[in-house]
C-alpha cells in the first residue's frame, strides 16, 4: 500500500511492506530518489537511487537505531524551528520565541511544570533544544538545564512574559486576554 504524504512541498511516498516494515521515498531536486527503510527493530537503511535508473541503488547505508536517531536529531532540530517560524508568518497574532535558559535563572534546574509557564504567561512551550537534541512537546516533568533553548508559541505579550519569567523569575505585565 502506497500513501502519499506531503511535507513542506516534498512528496513522500510511504509503502507498507507487510512483515518487513515501512519504506519512505522522496525525489530530490536533481531527480534522484532517496529511500528510507524502517524496520520494526529500529534499524534503518538509507538508499540513494540513480537519476538515470530509478531502480538502481547507488548507495545503501545501514543504520542502527542510535545512528538513525542521531541523524534525525541533527536534521530535525533546525527544521522544528523553521516550521515554527513558518507558522508565525502564516497565523496573525502568533509569534514564536527562542529563549535561552541562563544558568542564573531560578528555573534553570527545575521542571517545566514547576514554572507554571502556560498558566501564568499564556505562552506554550512547544519544544526544548538541548545541543542537537530536540525535546518536542515536553511533559510537565521535563527538567530544564542551563543553556537549553526553550521554543515557545503565543502572542507577543505572552512570549515576553515567558521570557522574563524563565530568565529572571519575575512575572511581567498581565497576560493577554486571547
Amino acid at each position: 500500500m502506497v500513501k502519499p504524504r506531503y511535507t513542506s512541498a516534498v512528496d513522500v511516498q510511504t509503502t507498507v511492506l507487510p512483515g518487513i516494515g515501512l519504506r519512505y521515498d522522496l525525489e530530490l531536486q536533481d531527480g534522484r530518489r532517496v529511500g528510507v527503510m524502517a524496520y520494526p527493530s529500529g534499524r534503518r537503511e538509507v538508499a540513494l537511487y540513480s537519476a538515470e535508473d530509478p531502480d538502481a541503488c547507488e548507495a545503501l547505508i545501514p543504520l542502527v537505531g542510535s545512528e538513525a536517531n542521531a541523524i534525525a536529531e541533527i536534521l530535525g532540530a533546525p527544521r522544528i524551528v523553521e516550521h515554527l517560524a513558518d507558522m508565525h508568518r502564516s497565523v496573525a497574532g502568533l509569534t514564536t520565541r527562542q529563549i535561552v535558559m541562563p544558568p542564573e535563572s531560578p528555573y534553570a534546574t527545575t521542571t517545566l511544570g514547576e514554572t507554571h509557564a502556560r498558566t501564568v504567561t499564556g505562552c506554550s512551550v512547544v519544544a526544548v533544544v538541548r545541543g542537537t537534541t530536540v525535546h518536542a512537546s515536553p511533559e510537565p516533568t521535563f527538567q530544564f538545564e542551563p543553556g537549553d533553548v526553550v521554543v515557545a508559541v503565543g502572542t507577543s505579550t505572552a512570549a515576553d512574559r515567558l521570557e522574563l519569567l524563565l530568565t529572571t523569575g519575575v512575572l511581567g505585565p498581565p497576560k493577554d486576554s486571547d
